[in-house]
């Protein structure tokens, strides 16, 4: 990926990616991300805890887009999520999920057609750090194993996190209200946690919502 130039998801600026973010409340990682993409695609609102909550009643009626009721969702199951939402609202709605390619990423974030999910895994004992905007606050500093959906929403080669670290791939994170900037990752550690094999699903897994007409 040499010599690439900044690029931010739909050419928007930072402040207006960031404006997306909502902090999370329980295991809704992956229906924050869903709600930020309709929105980003289609301006469509939908509240992601009314979603969680309409995902768990489908459960018990037989229909498994999460692991458990209050629980995970795997990244096959954001992309069918997203397709039960493109049905019941009529929505111009795709999704497919697929194993990426991390040289390939930046040039989906030009589309303004896509938004790409992706999906993270840690061990307890090596969390990778997530760092808000320029500053050196990590937020991922529990030593807990854990996944994480986000958004990924820019890629730039010269960010860095408190002039110390290059931090280069930034994301849509539930993890912040009213937050002016992204979340941003080094880019050994965003390699590390996205090619850690998740049960059943492999490595680098990425769902691509398509806004389809």
């Amino acid at each position: 990926m040499n010599n690439l130039t900044r690029k931010t998801l739909h050419t928007k600026s930072e402040t207006e990616l960031a404006a997306f973010q909502v902090r999370q409340l329980g295991n809704t990682c992956s229906f924050h991300a869903i709600a930020v993409a309709l929105g980003l695609l289609l301006d469509y609102p939908i509240d992601p805890l009314a979603l969680s909550d309409e995902i768990n009643r489908l459960w018990w009626r037989g229909r498994f887009m999460r692991v458990a009721p209050n629980w995970a969702v795997t990244p096959r199951m954001q992309a069918r999520i997203v397709r039960y939402l493109a049905k019941e609202h009529h929505l111009p709605l795709s999704a497919n999920f697929q194993h990426g390619d991390i040289d390939s990423l930046p040039y989906l974030l030009s589309d303004p057609n896509i938004v790409p999910l992706v999906t993270l895994l840690w061990s307890g004992q090596n969390p990778p750090p997530i760092y808000l905007g320029s500053t050196a606050h990590n937020f991922n500093s529990k030593n807990k194993t854990e996944g994480h959906t986000m958004i990924l929403a820019a890629h730039d080669p010269d960010h860095q996190a408190d002039h110390q670290s290059k931090t280069p791939w930034g994301f849509i994170n539930s993890w912040r209200n009213n937050a002016n900037e992204l979340f941003w990752m080094r880019d050994e550690d965003f390699r590390k946690a996205w090619r850690c094999p998740i049960p059943l699903i492999g490595p680098n897994p990425l769902v691509l919502i398509r806004k389809t007409g």
